[in-house]
């Protein structure tokens, strides 16, 4: 959390200094937002050459995971299931919600021109706006080296999940050595990401210097239109969860808010979805889950469930793209729905400004969206964070309850607790940076 808030007042230091050094007239201004502008960049880039070869170790690990979780335990695998689907239809909602909420309550045009003035960005990959049958056709890569090559990353995120769902399905003697192989550098690559990470007070400052020196304070204002136009996606999400608990569950929605809320309390207060897990389990029980079904599926849904994830990370590309003046396609769109669903599974178990940065870049390129802006925005991610984290654990509960009512709990692959009732072995999965820190910074 300390780190998120010397990022955030980098970010203010930075819109203050440029807009104070414009509005006072001061000499040598254009030197120092070339120079502030190199600075940012080499930033930048240092956080690009890490996507493709992160995304691809995090989704084969990710889904090698999941598959464990899965394996053996009819409850697991209805829960996987059950999240899985859920992930797609959240991403859905977000597709249709964002751009019509952006339609409704628009940045103010000024400031969108300004901003998008502001950023010295690169030029964006051709965004998927071919028909449905060509687009679909554009998405299995005949080559996946030259996929990854040239950013074509939707293809390459399909080709990996495919093997990746392959790999799963070898014996272990063959499975692990690969898994291991691409978990080392998924390590490797993590440890350079936390270096360039370090230095994000420095790259956030002089980004915002230039956005400050050319944007003025309408930039303050911008950052705060896209916290709610972000959270509306996160909040949709989340209350998703009721209608799940209601008509699949079949609980009553007084009970079942009752029951949720010290789980959301403690959500709030701590942004981490384990540390949410007792109450999570009190609140299942509470809502009549039987305890075989409730102790495989949280653990699960903890450690590889974000539902609001992909929708507000779709969220956040689209909101960018509205930034910088760029009509999206519906094949664009759904390019980068895919991409959020999909990678959501490879994001889980790292630090929320590295899952903000490695979740969200690839959805931006894959709908030809400049990610430049992400560096200012991780800055302002603490807000919709809260949102998140709220979100997922109350999805979790009511998740739980609907897995509850598919079948009777198989009590294979569990073991005695000796209070005469068996439990799941834990289904947590650490992920490539071997700690469960799902949303916030707080393991």
């Amino acid at each position: 959390m300390a780190r998120s808030w010397l990022i955030l007042s980098a970010l203010v230091a930075g819109l203050a200094l440029g807009a104070g050094w414009t509005r006072l007239g001061l000499g040598g201004i254009s030197d120092a937002v070339a120079l502030a502008d190199s600075v940012g960049g080499v930033w930048l880039d240092g956080l690009r050459m890490t996507i493709v070869p992160l995304v691809v170790s995090l989704l084969i690990t990710g889904i090698a995971k999941t598959a464990d979780s899965a394996r053996g335990d009819r409850v697991a695998m209805r829960s996987v299931v059950t999240f899985i689907a859920l992930l797609w239809v959240s991403t859905a909602m977000a597709a249709v919600l964002v751009p019509a909420l952006l339609g409704v309550f628009p940045m103010p045009t000024d400031a969108a021109r300004s901003l998008a003035a502001s950023l010295s960005v690169s030029a964006p990959v051709d965004a998927p706006t071919v028909g449905i049958a060509a687009f679909l056709r554009s998405i299995v890569p005949s080559n996946p080296v030259a996929a990854a090559a040239n950013d074509a990353l939707l293809p390459l995120i399909l080709f990996t999940a495919v093997f990746a769902v392959a790999l799963a399905r070898l014996p272990a003697a063959q499975r692990e050595p690969v898994t291991a192989f691409f978990d080392t550098i998924a390590n490797a690559v993590l440890l350079i990401v936390g270096w360039v990470l370090a230095l994000a007070p420095i790259g956030v400052l002089a980004l915002a210097f230039g956005v400050g020196a050319r944007a003025g304070t309408s930039a303050i204002g911008a950052l705060a239109h896209y916290v709610v136009i972000v959270s509306s996606a996160g909040l949709a999400a989340w209350a998703l969860a009721y209608p799940v608990a209601v008509f699949a569950g079949r609980v009553r929605l007084a009970a079942f808010a009752k029951a949720v809320a010290p789980a959301q309390a403690v959500a709030l207060s701590t942004q981490s979805s384990l540390a949410s897990l007792p109450p999570m389990l009190q609140a299942a029980a509470d809502l009549g889950v039987q305890r075989s079904v409730a102790r495989v599926s949280l653990p699960v849904a903890v450690a590889i469930f974000r539902v609001t994830s992909p929708a507000m990370n779709l969220a956040v590309a689209i909101y960018v793209a509205h930034w910088l003046g760029i009509s999206l396609a519906p094949s664009a769109i759904a390019a980068g729905a895919a991409v959020a669903a999909i990678t959501t599974i490879g994001s889980v178990s790292l630090p929320g400004q590295v899952s903000f940065l490695t979740s969200i870049a690839p959805i931006c390129v894959a709908m030809g969206i400049p990610f430049e802006p992400l560096a200012l925005l991780i800055a302002v991610e603490m807000i919709p964070d809260l949102v998140r984290t709220v979100g997922n654990v109350t999805m979790d509960v009511a998740a739980t309850t609907a897995i509850a009512r598919i079948g009777p709990a198989r009590q294979a692959g569990e073991f005695a607790t000796g209070e005469g009732e068996a439990a799941p072995r834990p289904a947590f999965a650490t992920g490539a940076a071997g700690v469960l820190d799902l949303e916030g910074e707080k393991p």
